[in-house]
């Protein structure tokens, strides 16, 4: 028997350890921003020969 395999240890919970969410993970992760609606969005991304 390993004499860690009795070791107590202390864990603090308050510690994020791994996150729930990374940033690579979410919109502004990626360089995007996100606003309120999607209407901001369409004309930024409409093709030029629209108008």
């Amino acid at each position: 028997m390993n004499p860690d395999d009795e070791r107590v240890v202390d864990l603090d919970d308050d510690i994020e350890i791994l996150p729930d969410q990374t940033r690579d993970d979410i919109d502004t992760g990626w360089g995007e921003w996100r606003s309120g609606g999607d209407d901001d969005r369409y004309a930024e991304d409409r093709p030029p020969h629209w108008g």
